[in-house]
């Protein structure tokens, strides 16, 4: 078995919603320059994608929603579904670009599945609130979801989402909230107090799927101490039930304290935390099988290219020390192109975040969350919501 796959080409840079819309790929181009300026890549072959065709797109999609996004750029009139609004405005060439982010999803799911290694990431996917039939929060087709459906046809038949992003994982949660192959976790802000407004605690699957959808909720400004805290007392007692066979995170990092989009205040410390948390889990529950996606982040320059940099170092066993500095070519790169922007010296923030396990009698807004979660979800899985060691 090969070293972990990490899909990359730079034509997936043509995702891209315009003008100063906030999903702006230079992210991901800074990231990929970022990573590789450190080493991060050194001897990795980059895996090209292909687009996804109709076959795979309609797993999650509709038929007509697939026309709509092909005639959006070609007509002068409202194609409905979710297209051409604020958040999802029409682009030359949005099917084509769109089903290319789905394709690298695809590829990096394909090498779990053939066996060729046990870990892939995608810093370009994680189009996680896409719908069956429209476009929504800045994504066009449900890259996530798509690779799921595949995988569950090709040799797996328990598959854990867990979804780190600051908003709810809410396409996901919807193409599989019956479905008890497939248990989908999300750590986000609360929706009273953000977009989409779903993801409450009492989301836990319909029927035969009851308990496999988690939602934790957290309330605005948690810290990387608290994030972590909610996660342990949650996490891993599902996952340890569930018994999965593929660990599929979306690794959104809109949940940084500068992040514009949302009102968490998590560091680039607690993301390299989160994904070494979870390359633990993924060894620890689901064979070392980890796929690994992109999705939220939208302080371009500071947080998004240091986090995603971590990402991939953790994905290749290959960790950058929070020490690190930034490499003077990247500096250089950015300092060409942003004159006044202020960047960090090195690749951590400076946070501690160290957590008191759940099980204190702590009783602050986390806690709070912890309890109503683990209520909701625990007796589905046989658990004791009110027991720390469960």
């Amino acid at each position: 078995m090969s070293s972990p796959a990490v899909v990359w080409d730079p034509s997936l840079l043509k995702y891209d919603l315009g003008g100063q819309h906030p999903f702006n790929p230079v992210r991901l181009d800074l990231t990929v320059r970022l990573a590789t300026e450190l080493g991060v890549l050194d001897g990795v072959e980059l895996l090209v994608p292909t687009a996804a065709g109709d076959e795979e797109l309609l797993r999650v999609h509709a038929p007509e929603y697939l026309a709509a996004v092909r005639e959006a750029p070609d007509v002068s009139w409202d194609v409905g579904h979710g297209l051409g609004t604020d958040d999802n405005p029409v682009f030359p060439g949005m099917h084509d670009a769109t089903a290319l982010v789905v394709g690298s999803t695809l590829l990096a799911a394909r090498k779990i599945a053939d066996g060729e290694v046990r870990r892939a990431v995608n810093i370009a996917g994680g189009l996680h609130h896409a719908m069956r039939d429209h476009a929504s929060g800045f994504c066009v087709y449900n890259d996530c979801a798509i690779a799921i459906s595949w995988l569950l046809d090709h040799g797996f038949d328990r598959i854990a989402y867990v979804d780190t992003d600051v908003h709810h994982g809410d396409g996901v949660q919807a193409a599989f909230y019956d479905d008890p192959r497939v248990l989908t976790v999300s750590m986000h802000q609360h929706p009273f107090t953000l977009w989409p407004g779903t993801g409450y605690s009492a989301e836990v699957g319909r029927g035969k799927a009851s308990g496999t959808a988690v939602n934790i909720p957290l309330p605005p400004h948690t810290r990387d101490p608290g994030w972590l805290r909610a996660f342990d007392a949650v996490v891993p007692a599902v996952l340890q039930e569930f018994q999965p066979q593929l660990l599929v995170t979306q690794c959104g990092v809109d949940s940084h304290e500068e992040d514009p989009m949302a009102d968490m205040s998590l560091s680039v410390d607690g993301h390299r935390t989160i994904y070494s948390t979870l390359r633990d889990l993924a060894e620890r529950y689901a064979n070392g099988r980890w796929l690994a996606v992109g999705g939220g982040g939208y302080q371009l320059i500071r947080v998004v290219p240091r986090s995603w940099t971590h990402l991939m170092a953790t994905v290749l066993d290959r960790d950058v020390p929070p020490e690190t500095p930034l490499p003077p070519g990247w500096v250089s790169t950015v300092q060409r192109a942003a004159p006044a922007a202020v960047l960090p010296a090195a690749m951590t923030d400076g946070k501690d975040t160290a957590f008191t396990p759940w099980g204190d009698d702590a009783d602050d807004p986390v806690d709070i969350a912890i309890r109503d979660t683990r209520r909701a979800i625990f007796p589905l899985h046989g658990l004791d919501p009110d027991d720390p060691r469960d």
